[in-house]
């Protein structure tokens, strides 16, 4: 009789199991792949109003970074070196998790000390982030010219990287 109860008591949480595995697969968790990207109004550096949706018509590079990243950082030359090379063909937009930082100066020095030359845009009341679901940093989401999430990458990436993606848009 005790083997019969394992037995059961064992295909039961097969069972659990194999329905857990099933339902998780259908929860939808975060922007994905062929989602419209979410449009928001920041403010640049510059004191610009920006929309995300002003970039549309082009392939865009939506990376959200902090000055105290050291991944993010790293990145940003490899991100200047390519919107150098390719700046008719895409864009590259900065999104500062301005909420995080000591103050606005700070991200306009570090912008300025580096030569940075794209579109960099402050997000003080942490707008942007939330609804993207940023939660590590760097985050990078790539935008075909309809606005579509075409990919999404968390952490660090190199130039060579960056095409390989833009190639896949």
């Amino acid at each position: 009789m005790k083997k019969i109860l394992a037995i059961i008591f064992l295909l039961i949480l097969a069972g659990v199991a194999i329905w857990q595995t099933i339902a998780s697969k259908d929860v939808k968790v975060g922007l994905e792949k062929g989602d419209k990207a979410p449009d928001f109004e920041l403010l640049t550096l510059n004191g610009e109003t920006k929309k995300i949706s002003d970039f549309q018509g082009k392939k865009v590079i939506l990376n959200f970074w902090a000055t105290w990243c050291p991944p993010c950082k790293e990145e940003m030359p490899e991100m200047q070196k390519l919107y150098e090379d390719y700046s008719d063909e895409i864009e590259i937009v900065a999104v500062n998790f301005t909420a995080s930082e000591s103050n606005q100066e700070k991200v306009k020095q570090f912008i300025e000390n580096n030569g940075f030359t794209f579109p960099i845009l402050l997000d003080p009341k942490n707008k942007a982030n939330s609804g993207y679901e940023v939660l590590t940093y760097p985050t990078t989401y790539f935008l075909n010219e309809d606005g579509i999430i075409q990919d999404k990458v968390v952490g660090q990436m190199t130039k060579q990287y960056l095409m390989e993606k833009i190639d896949d848009m």
